[in-house]
């Protein structure tokens, strides 16, 4: 299968993994030939890439960091315990957190046990899925990205734990937070921006109380949007004012929000993304981190069309962990015509990089 943002599909394409919705519910089949109306109403749903059938590739598998039942499982619990909350009395929040903890300390137990059973890099990119709130997915995505990293960092049991739940709660704070705000197209005015601002604290608020949670979950709400340079927020913390679960929600949560399809941004590929976190590194994020990210990730998704530097094109077939910015690629192209494809494994042969490769976002 190939990797293809919606808008260069070229109609008449057959679907090769169904599209879905965040129950599971399948909204478009594999194996649908996608006409020009169905292409539309993708991109009006704001779909930033699918997967399609593509005769070189069949046999190309993209594989989720964790399974179908899981990721449903998580993002209905994340959905059900946050409308719970949202309608909550504020004097009785405290008192449902401390009911719904065992939920969320089972669900972190669920996500970092499949990451462990998970022997390949990790990747968002391998189902499609339409979401009708953004906050659930992306605290699922968070947690996902976040545990990955405490593994890569080696980070005790019990810290793993802490973690996760932190990264699961990080946006609490935002549940109240009018969705015309968070999902305005536009630029926010100051008055909507600081309303958003107060998401960090918010949520350090309403978690510190919890009894059955560490009081350093509430911590990791307060501090995921503080920077090494003091430019963050609320309360504009420096290098090791910030708590290491701080620095590493950090990373994981900006590097979900670019590669996510907004309202008010296309999606980035993730080495797209991972060079925004480089330009930052030591400036706004931890070096240490933001490299052991970049060996945890999938750079280059299997099933993405690239063109390497001696001018043959080709689609990304499998992964080199340790050496992810150097994949096996399945050369389908050169000087401008198809030839017999054959794999071509960069880590065999460093003097050919990958120097291109298909967008899902609309260039600026």
């Amino acid at each position: 299968m190939k990797l293809v943002g919606t808008k260069n599909i070229k109609e008449g394409a057959i679907l090769a993994k169904p599209i879905l919705n965040d129950r599971g519910k399948v909204l478009v089949n594999s194996g649908v030939r996608l006409e020009q109306r169905i292409i539309k109403r993708l991109l009006d749903f704001g779909v930033s890439y699918v997967y399609l059938e593509d005769k070189h590739t069949k046999d190309i598998k993209v594989d989720a960091a964790i399974s179908e039942q899981v990721k449903m499982e998580a993002m209905q619990t994340i959905e059900k315990s946050f409308h719970t909350l949202k309608q909550t009395d504020p004097s009785n929040i405290s008192m449902v957190m401390e009911k719904n903890t065992p939920v969320f300390k089972k669900l972190v137990g669920k996500v970092l046990t499949e990451l462990k059973n998970h022997e390949d890099l990790y990747t968002i990119m391998s189902d499609v899925y339409l979401y009708d709130n953004y906050i659930f997915s992306h605290s699922l995505n968070v947690t996902i990205y976040t545990l990955a990293l405490g593994l890569e960092l080696k980070l005790p049991p019990r810290q793993m734990e802490i973690i996760g739940l932190g990264a699961i709660l990080h946006d609490i704070g935002k549940m109240n937070i009018p969705l015309d705000i968070l999902m305005k197209p536009g630029k926010l005015t100051e008055e909507e921006y600081e309303i958003v601002k107060n998401h960090a604290e918010v949520g350090f608020e309403i978690l510190r109380n919890v009894q059955t949670l560490p009081l350093l979950v509430s911590h990791c709400a307060y501090q995921h949007h503080e920077r090494l340079n003091g430019s963050g927020y609320p309360r504009g913390l420096k290098e090791e004012e910030i708590h290491l679960f701080g620095k590493i929600i950090a990373v994981a949560d900006v590097f979900d929000a670019i590669t996510s399809n907004r309202v008010y941004h296309d999606a980035l590929l993730p080495h797209e993304a991972l060079e925004i976190l480089y330009t930052g590194s030591s400036r706004l994020y931890d070096a240490k981190i933001v490299e052991a990210f970049r060996r945890a990730i999938v750079l280059y998704p299997n099933g993405l069309s690239v063109k390497l530097s001696n001018g043959e094109k080709g689609i990304v077939c499998r992964q080199n962990k340790g050496m992810n910015e150097r994949p096996i690629i399945r050369i389908v192209e050169r000087e401008g015509k198809e030839i017999p494809p054959y794999d071509l494994d960069l880590k065999e042969d460093l003097s050919i990089l990958i120097t291109e490769c298909d967008t899902i976002h609309t260039p600026l």
